[in-house]
């Protein structure tokens, strides 16, 4: 029998495999497809967040190239940069370059290069992916379906940590700080640069996208994984120190 009371749990490996799957071929794709395309192809460009500038070089989907001005390369062959357009590219690079477009900002200070080409997505994002692959592989390893999405997050804290916030039934409280401290890195590294004279740098947008990008990992394994329907009810659920989501109903009764 597993820690949370159920025989197996082979629908928790299979979604923390799906989300780190997922992941790692974007993550992967973000660095490879840039090589799938001539050198100097993309870059520098900047585009919208959740919206498509370089479906055309004209047209439809064409706002990142109208307000891009000519840039030059430093090197042999100063040349003025071309528009850009994912849908005159091979299958493979359209897919992740149109991904990039439609979620990312593409900021070209904000990006990295490969191959002399723009990554589809910010610096952040990537960061964000390398969390989404942690969040999946350790869910993988330790995730366990908890009946709530809430317990189920917190299933992968070690089980000694949460006797005490059973007993006390903290779970709430703990389950949302954990979010917090996930999340204050990027949010505050994003609100400075805002408010602020404060520019942040690639390898720092890259490492506090991380914890972000691993809470939302977790928390999309626990939606899909916490199940009631597993459980014969919810005093099957096992918990930490001897807990049970049952405790409060009986004191109700015994009151009564």
């Amino acid at each position: 029998m597993e820690r949370n009371g159920l025989e197996d749990r082979g629908k928790e490996r299979k979604v923390g495999n799906w989300v780190l799957g997922v992941s790692a071929f974007f993550l992967v794709s973000f660095f490879l497809a840039p090589f799938t395309l001539e050198a100097g192809t993309v870059g520098p460009i900047e585009g919208r967040a959740n919206a498509v500038d370089f479906y055309d070089e004209d047209g439809f989907g064409s706002t990142g190239n109208q307000n891009q001005a000519p840039h030059e390369h430093e090197g042999e062959g100063n040349h003025t940069h071309e528009s850009f357009s994912w849908t005159d590219v091979n299958p493979y690079a359209a897919f992740i370059y149109a991904f990039g477009d439609v979620n990312c900002h593409q900021k070209h200070e904000r990006s990295w290069e490969v191959n002399n080409n723009q990554l589809p997505v910010c610096t952040r994002d990537v960061g964000i992916f390398f969390g989404l692959f942690l969040g999946g592989a350790i869910f993988t390893r330790r995730g366990w379906n908890r009946w709530t999405v809430r317990d189920t997050c917190l299933s992968l804290l070690p089980e000694q940590m949460l006797h005490t916030v059973y007993a006390k039934n903290q779970r709430t409280l703990l389950w949302l700080a954990c979010g917090m401290l996930l999340c204050l890195p990027l949010i505050a590294d994003g609100f400075l640069q805002l408010l602020t004279p404060y520019e942040s740098t690639n390898i720092k947008r890259v490492l506090t996208g991380i914890p972000f990008g691993l809470g939302l990992g977790i928390l999309m394994c626990s939606m899909f994984s916490a199940r009631a329907e597993a459980f014969h009810g919810a005093g099957q659920v096992l918990l930490p120190g001897n807990a049970s989501f049952t405790l409060v109903r009986n004191a109700d009764q015994e009151s009564e």
